[in-house]
């Protein structure tokens, strides 16, 4: 599942010129956050996106495919990062679908 530093920040770089893109670093990968809500992982050199209604309706070609071993959820491989103007469609898309971030539980007080 590792992913190199240089394509982690090829694959950044390119999808904050969609918008506001964040990553986590994840057991040798990263889950990549737009606006805040999880679109997908950035796993063995590759992007995968969640497979959400938009994301397969603008990407209906992309291969499918599992992004680390144990994973139960077939994501989309994303080759054409680059083409910000189609990824910044397609995070809208996607983030306009995903439900919104579960609020973070705060520490109780004994």
């Amino acid at each position: 599942m590792a992913v190199s530093k240089e394509f982690h920040d090829h694959i950044l770089e390119n999808l904050q010129k969609a918008g506001e893109v964040t990553t986590r670093a994840m057991m040798g990968g990263y889950c990549v956050y737009f606006r805040g809500k999880l679109v997908g992982d950035i796993c063995n050199n590759c992007l995968f996106l969640k497979p959400t209604e938009g994301a397969l309706r603008m990407l209906p070609d992309a291969e499918r495919g599992y992004p680390y071993e144990g994973s139960r959820t077939k994501m989309i491989v994303v080759d054409d990062v680059e083409n910000t103007e189609l990824m910044s469609k397609v995070l809208q898309a996607m983030y306009e679908e995903l439900p919104a971030p579960k609020p973070k539980k705060g520490k109780s007080k004994s």
